[in-house]
């Protein structure tokens, strides 16, 4: 199954991790990247999640899963091995209308995780909708070696003109070119 592209504002979202081993704690290091608003329920915790919780000041509870945790959450990450469990979180994500992403089981999952690169206002998202996590991988760090070290700057720039230039086809036009001009001199 393909699944279709798209970037979620996460602002005023909460998000529940269900999980506290070495696949959580790859989930929650790639949400923090987007928003701080995450809540950690796990029986057991690794010493390098417990390490990122705290450093983070998130919210956790040492238990197990409950049924009616993810009431109040947007969106829910299952990372446990305890695939019943992450059947029976899918189901009940749906009487919320929470999304929900349980790791390696796409039975159980509105959305995948995609490789990503991240360069401030700049983000990449590459998915072989899980054909080859190992190829997504790779050619984020290809990627990830194309992106100059001045793409930060000029997406500033981009963004103060969108900001003081009437909108209308000349600003389309100049933005645009502008945009091809700074992709062109990368080969120079």
């Amino acid at each position: 199954m393909a699944y279709f592209p798209a970037f979620i504002k996460l602002d005023n979202k909460k998000i529940l991790i269900v999980g506290g081993g070495y696949i959580a704690y790859e989930k929650l290091d790639h949400l923090l990247d987007f928003t701080k608003d995450i809540y950690v329920i796990a029986s057991e915790f690794s010493d390098e999640m417990m390490q990122r919780i705290e450093k983070e000041n998130l919210e956790f509870e040492k238990r197990t899963y409950k049924v009616g945790d993810i009431k109040d959450y947007t969106v829910v990450i299952v990372a446990v091995d305890d695939i019943p469990l992450q059947s029976e979180i899918f189901q009940e994500s749906k009487q919320y209308n929470c999304l929900c992403n349980s790791v390696d089981s796409v039975d159980y999952c509105d959305f995948i995780f995609p490789s990503y690169v991240k360069k401030d206002d700049l983000t990449i998202a590459i998915s072989t909708s899980g054909a080859s996590p190992a190829m997504a991988k790779h050619l984020k760090k290809y990627l990830k070696n194309l992106i100059p070290e001045g793409i930060s700057d000029f997406l500033k720039e981009m963004k103060s003109l969108r900001k003081t230039i009437p909108k209308g086809k000349e600003r389309m036009k100049m933005l645009d070119e502008k945009a091809e001009n700074y992709i062109k001199s990368w080969s120079k």
